[in-house]
């Protein structure tokens, strides 16, 4: 078998649309483990949850302490178990996903995981009601709670799909895709293939003058998407 290739998926408005749910996960997450009322949101789009978390605890006046921190996140985690069977008819997987997953899925010679903000159990939760976990390997991705700082995400997706694989993936060898500039900061940070998706709320434009090796309006021309995972370039007009 020759070079395989390693796929890290962003969730949110990359894989799904849950637009509000984290609002509300947060508002709900911070009350139960402080007592405090939201009162300021900070910006999710491409964001870990320890980093978000940190600046809602500042942002309230808490103590920003490694156990508050846990605290969160365990009530996060608790609400999204919770609400999971409300998801598939509060949100929808964006275009062309299903396909684009299925379709690396079923190659021996690509290995899917995630880079996402998200805390592992709460990727679980909202990808398990879109049937998108059949080809995702949850074990080997890297999230939210690891650190504050994205690069260190894709870092640990690569240590633990090389050792679960018992292959090294090299940087050439690393498609990371998602919707938000720091998606593509974090890819180039390793050398990585950096795919932009516009569902999100930053356009094709700026996520090309983010760096982005290729930049899609949505992931709906499978045989384009395709072509920029597997060769590892834009496709004409991309």
């Amino acid at each position: 078998m020759g070079n395989r290739t390693l796929v890290l998926w962003d969730i949110d408005l990359t894989l799904v649309d849950l637009t509000g749910i984290g609002r509300e996960w947060y508002s709900a997450a911070l009350l139960n483990a402080t007592g405090v009322t939201l009162a300021h949101l900070p910006a999710f789009p491409g964001r870990t949850e320890r980093a978000i978390t940190s600046e809602l605890l500042t942002a309230h006046g808490a103590q920003v302490t490694e156990e508050t921190i846990q605290s969160v996140f365990a009530e996060l985690v608790a609400i999204a178990q919770a609400e999971q069977h409300l998801l598939a008819g509060r949100g929808r997987v964006l275009p062309g996903v299903a396909e684009i997953v299925t379709s690396l899925g079923r190659r021996d010679d690509v290995v899917q995981s995630l880079v996402t903000g998200n805390l592992p159990e709460v990727a679980g939760v909202k990808l398990a009601p879109f049937g998108l976990l059949d080809h995702i390997d949850l074990e080997i991705g890297g999230y939210g709670s690891l650190s504050a700082d994205r690069h260190d995400l894709v870092d640990a997706a690569i240590r633990l799909a090389s050792g679960k694989h018992g292959v090294e993936f090299h940087p050439s060898d690393v498609v990371v895709i998602g919707d938000t500039p720091h998606d593509v900061n974090a890819a180039l940070h390793h050398g990585a293939f950096a795919i932009g998706v516009a569902t999100g709320r930053h356009s094709l434009t700026h996520l090309r003058e983010s760096g982005a090796h290729a930049a899609f309006r949505d992931l709906s021309d499978t045989a384009a998407v395709l072509s920029a995972v597997l060769d590892r370039r834009a496709p004409d007009g991309h």
